[in-house]
């Protein structure tokens, strides 16, 4: 029983598709993984291992990180650009062979370091998927000049293209930093006429990167608890649980 449980607040419940949170693994430890699930495991859906992050630990640190992710049903995938060093080196076969053998229930299919085309990111999609991994795209470019570049129509293109080919939920890429990429301005602010046009689409099939507290509260003040946030930092998992059920001063009596 949680303290203070008689106040009324927003639930929060791993069987909703709505309100998901992922929050991003760098490299934790096994007691840094054991005290996150403890502290906010209850409220987290999905863990990034950050970008090639994965590649650089054992692989017994891997499975055992990942069965303590799976006991607090957390789904947990590596980052996108893993695949894409994979891609690059022809390779995407042994990649979900051995995301598969450690433990991984969901793969990343991005291109925010590289270029690939919609033929092969439809059949990259459609292999994961038959490999059995949870989906998730993600649409956008880590450089912010080559971002600035995607029209909406063609974001929006991609994202359509994604979940037709089978994506379970895609991404909307701000990077850790949450500055000058996708939806915010270089301040971090949001663009709004680009998030609406973006939220078209159906909020609960996005996750929108949010690594920065004034865009998780603008977010879910625009949207409501059940919006999809990413790139939370696991010091922040808590504080992002705090505004969503109208617990810290930026959300109190506003949802």
């Amino acid at each position: 029983m949680h303290a203070y449980h008689f106040l009324d607040k927003v639930p929060h419940t791993k069987a909703h598709h709505t309100g998901l949170t992922m929050v991003l693994d760098k490299g934790l430890g096994l007691h840094a993984t054991t005290d996150l699930i403890e502290t906010a495991g209850d409220y987290i859906d999905f863990i990034k291992f950050g970008w090639g992050t994965s590649a650089t630990a054992t692989q017994e640190l891997i499975i055992k990180k990942n069965k303590l992710y799976s006991s607090a049903n957390i789904t947990t995938y590596p980052g996108g650009t893993l695949l894409e060093v994979a891609l690059l080196q022809n390779k995407l076969s042994e990649f979900l062979e051995e995301s598969s053998r450690l433990g991984f229930t969901g793969i990343e299919v991005s291109d925010g370091s590289t270029v690939i085309s919609a033929s092969t990111r439809a059949n990259i999609i459609k292999q994961a998927r038959q490999a059995g991994f949870l989906i998730i795209s993600e649409v956008g470019k880590k450089n912010p000049t080559l971002d600035h570049e995607l029209s909406i129509k063609q974001r929006l293109t991609e994202i359509n293209a994604d979940l037709s080919n089978g994506a379970d939920l895609v991404i909307i890429e701000a990077r850790e930093a949450g500055k000058n990429i996708g939806i915010y301005d270089s301040t971090g602010n949001i663009i709004e006429k680009e998030l609406e046009q973006l939220a078209s689409v159906g909020i609960e099939k996005l996750i929108f990167e949010a690594p920065l507290k004034n865009q998780q509260v603008d977010l879910i003040l625009k949207f409501g608890a059940q919006i999809n946030l990413g790139n939370i930092a696991t010091s922040d998992a808590i504080s992002l649980e705090t505004l969503r059920t109208g617990l810290r001063a930026d959300t109190v009596g506003q949802l």
